[in-house]
Order: structure tokens, then sequence, then C-alpha cells
């Protein structure tokens, strides 16, 4: 167990993100891509898998305590994983992700609230874009199963841009303008925590090999009039 620095603490808070190597050891993540690669060759779709949730052994690491640990000094003991996806960039799924915040959730059921909206479903699963409000009270955890350097699509992020709340994405260019440009190189093992209204973005690989990352969500907030984390249904 690893307790949550106040330097980092503070970069969440002010730069959005923070970078911690060396979380998982060589056998623990080494148990990991066994569990997600069996999922991922299963999949209808090359470079991701969304309901990861569904294995055990991706459920027990969100309830981990190497994850709690970093989790709970920034949201609180309430924080629950409400999500969880496998993202991989290989020769055959080398996609470029353009500049955006994360702004969509994953729902259980449909139900008409004002700030909610548009609706989309994702390989299954009911989605909405939520309001700034629910989406300040969540933090993604980025744990990256394989060496991630700038050349194999490492995310790049807009340090600060989260403070200004849900923005078009063509806001990028005027943050980027401000500076706060990092690339997020990280090694095999090391966690990313980042704020979902941070500008993110990542490039193609130009050396294409498995960039894999579980992708977890995690939120200290319910729902409001009924809504429903996709996690909760009955």
């Amino acid at each position: 167990m690893r307790a949550l620095s106040a330097e980092v603490c503070a970069a969440v808070w002010d730069d959005g993100f923070a970078l911690i190597e060396g979380v998982f050891g060589e056998n623990e993540v080494s148990l990991l891509v066994d569990a997600v690669t069996a999922r991922a060759s299963a999949g209808p779709r090359k470079g991701g898998v969304r309901d990861l949730l569904e294995l055990e052994a991706i459920r027990t690491l969100s309830q981990s305590a190497a994850l709690s640990d970093l989790v709970e000094p920034i949201l609180g003991g309430t924080a629950k994983v409400v999500r969880a996806t496998l993202f991989d960039k290989t020769g055959e799924a080398n996609w470029k992700v353009p500049w955006h915040q994360d702004v969509t959730i994953a729902v259980s059921q449909r139900v008409e609230i004002e700030g909610f909206g548009p609706w989309s479903v994702k390989d299954g699963v009911l989605h909405v874009q939520a309001p700034t409000e629910i989406l300040e009270k969540m933090i993604s955890v980025r744990v990256h199963l394989d060496d991630c350097p700038a050349e194999n699509g490492a995310l790049r992020v807009i340090a600060g841009s989260h403070h200004s709340g849900r923005m078009p994405a063509d806001s990028a260019d005027g943050f980027l303008r401000g500076g706060g440009l990092v690339t997020c190189a990280m090694k095999r093992g090391g966690v990313l925590l980042m704020r979902p209204l941070l500008f993110h973005a990542s490039s193609a690989a130009t050396v294409p090999s498995h960039r894999r990352v579980i992708h977890f969500d995690y939120a200290a907030v319910e729902l409001p009039l009924g809504m429903r984390w996709a996690v909760d249904q009955a």
C-alpha cells in the first residue's frame, strides 16, 4: 500500500493529472495482461473492450488497496468504480484521438433530466453526457500494462484545462496557446490519475505495438432523480 503524497494530490487538483510510476510489479501486470487478453480476443472490435468489469480480476483490481489509496485522498471514502475500459493501440488498431474531454457516463436506464444529454448506445450500454457538477466528482485511473513512450501513442494533456468545466472541443486550441501541453509517457505498471474534464488527446503510434491501458472511472456522487450508474443495474 502507498499513501498518496500531498504533491500528487495537489497536482491532480491544480493540473488535473498526476503520473505515478511503479504502482504494480511485473507479476501483477502479467496476471492482468492474461486476464484482459482472453476478453479482448472474444470482443466485437479491435482496440478495446468497454465492459471490462465483467472480469473478476478487474473488479478485484478496482477495489484493491493499491487503487483505493490513490482514489480516496482525492474523492473521499464514498468513491466507487463506475466503469472500466481496455484500450489497446496495435498495428491493426492504431487510431488518433483528437482533443476532447471525457463527458460521457454509462447509465442503466434513460431518465430525462435537465443538463444530461445527448444520449447514445455504445456496445449495447446506454451512455449520456453528464453536467459539470457530476464530472467534477469523478476521477479516471489509467493502469498501464505496457511501456507507453511518446512514439507509441502516449496520452497528451493540457495542464489546468479542467478548471473551466465542460467546453466545446475547439476550445483546446485556446488552452494550447496558453501552454501546459504535457506528454504522459509511462512505464509498464504505472498509473495516470486524470480529471475527466481535462483536455486530452493521443496520436497514432509511429512504432505500433501493444499499448494496453485499463481505464477506470470512479465517482463520489449518486445520480439524480432515479438515474443509476450502469454498474448499479439490477
